[in-house]
């Protein structure tokens, strides 16, 4: 059985170097072409590519899990995401592709900032960059740990071993083919993670062992109505923490880098409904997932310790060997889509907002594109040494490195991009006040518990009071000559 699933597992593994291989013969010669890949991502490849990044394990294991234990209740999360990205690809995905390229053709979120607002530049993109490199090797290495329990669930294998094995293929076509490579990749993986999330339920409930939709409710029924209620149990701070996940995309610099590569602002609504479209399914098929497989379990009388195996459980139970390697790899294009991404734009920063405006103002293109692959290996190494504890939280990580980018780069993309009275004092105070509410909120406990009561998700306070610092800070250091397009 296991040959069959390494079969479908190396063909996986050899199509993604295929990719990174393609993409270094045909768009790695500069800078641009390496962080960016020319500018000319077609609409399908932009939106794909920025979903698969976005979605990471979560997609496959954490919703359906969330679901499978809890109900119905847990779709929130995906609502408020779907609602989140949606408004994403209308306010900034548009004029992030404009302004990036009028701005001095701006390669990075922080080189951005600092065309934007010249009179903080420097401070910008140093404060901008070191946010980015921090939160994103934390967040590489959760996406590690998941390729590594992966590994050692799946194969009863070494979980280090896993960990090691994910991040070297990445690595390969990542340092290889750069952004091109990474984009490219996550077209395909996206593909695959949509595949497995449409085929999965259908088995599931049409399958050896279903019995329909109709033998499904039957059988849930058994849990009582509040399995497919959306509001049991649901409190208010409940209910506001599990939506403005959405809040997070308009600061998520591994997914808006994605709306500065698409070849046109023309192509911007062409991209918006693949990618909504793309979602769309593949969350509903999570869903599928967690509640359809909640009901193949109950029926058959199948033992699960944990919900979040329960993707692996069914490819395992349901499928040929090479049918269920074919849904590994879609779990691992979820986990390494998402690592790559990372990947790239923390060594972009570097690259770009350390080493070029710091060490080396006249480097070549040539040898840009050079220390951009040493960042991608150095930082994937120190991911993958933090990333060695097994019992390291994932879902922790991930949700606060989400919310400390949401709110730190969220409300500041989004009024850079539409208010002109904006200024550069304006910006570094919404930055630091957005990541410091994150952490302080964090640090207090205030997540998870406020008087006793539930907590609030720590988004939500260092959105608004981001918001607040950029508006307030602005209005008192606006001189009229803040804002000056250039041609």
């Amino acid at each position: 059985m296991a040959t069959g699933i390494w079969i479908s597992l190396i063909l996986y593994f050899a199509l993604m170097l295929a990719i990174g291989v393609y993409a270094w013969r045909k768009s790695t010669s500069n800078s641009e072409e390496y962080v960016l890949g020319g500018r000319n991502l077609s609409p399908s490849v932009a939106a794909l590519s920025a979903g698969a990044s976005d979605m990471s394990g979560w997609l496959l294991m954490g919703l359906p899990g969330a679901l499978y234990a809890t109900g119905l209740v847990e779709a929130w999360i995906g609502i408020g995401l779907f609602v989140g990205a949606f408004l994403n690809w209308i306010i900034v995905a548009p004029r992030l592709r404009e302004q990036t390229e009028r701005y001095d053709n701006s390669l990075t979120i922080p080189a951005f900032l600092a065309n934007r607002f010249p009179s903080k530049a420097t401070l910008l993109r140093v404060v901008s960059a070191v946010i980015i490199v921090i939160f994103f090797i934390v967040y590489t290495a959760s996406g590690l740990v998941a390729g590594g329990k992966l590994f050692a669930s799946a194969f009863n294998g070494s979980y280090s071993t896993g960990i090691w094995l994910t991040l070297g293929v990445v690595l390969a076509y990542t340092v290889v083919g750069g952004f091109l490579a990474v984009s490219l990749t996550d077209f395909v993986q996206g593909i695959i993670m949509m595949l497995a999330l449409v085929i999965m339920p259908l088995v599931v409930l049409y399958g050896p062992g279903g019995g329909g939709i109709e033998q499904a409710r039957e059988t849930l029924s058994q849990l009582g109505p509040d399995y497919f209620s959306l509001t049991t149990g649901l409190t208010l701070f409940g209910f506001l923490s599990a939506i403005a996940w959405g809040l997070g995309y308009f600061g998520q610099p591994h997914i808006i880098v994605r709306f500065m590569a698409v070849r046109s602002v023309e192509a911007v609504p062409a991209a918006r409904n693949i990618g909504m479209s793309w979602m769309l399914i593949s969350l509903l098929g999570a869903i599928g997932i967690g509640v359809f497989g909640r009901a193949y379990v109950l029926r058959n009388g199948i033992e699960i310790d944990d919900p979040e195996t329960i993707f692996i459980v069914l490819a395992n139970l349901l499928f040929h060997p090479l049918m269920t390697g074919f849904l590994y790899a879609a779990l691992l294009a979820a986990i390494m889509s998402t690592i790559s991404s990372q990947l790239l734009v923390a060594s972009s920063s570097l690259t770009e907002d350390f080493y070029h405006l710091f060490l080396n103002r006249e480097a070549s293109d040539k040898t840009l594109v050079t220390v951009g692959r040493i960042a991608v290996l150095a930082v994937g190494i120190i991911a993958a040494i933090i990333a060695q504890n097994p019992d390291s939280n994932v879902l922790g990580l991930v949700s606060n490195a989400w919310a400390g980018f949401g709110a730190a780069f969220g409300p500041l993309i989004i009024l850079s991009l539409t208010w002109p009275r904006m200024t550069g004092a304006g910006a570094v105070a919404g930055l630091i006040v957005g990541a410091v509410t994150v952490i302080l909120w964090i640090a207090l406990g205030l997540n998870s518990s406020i008087l006793g009561g539930p907590g609030l998700y720590e988004i939500i306070p260092g959105f608004i009071l981001s918001m607040i610092a950029i508006v307030v800070v602005s209005n008192m250091t606006y001189t009229g000559n803040e804002f000056r397009p250039r041609s």
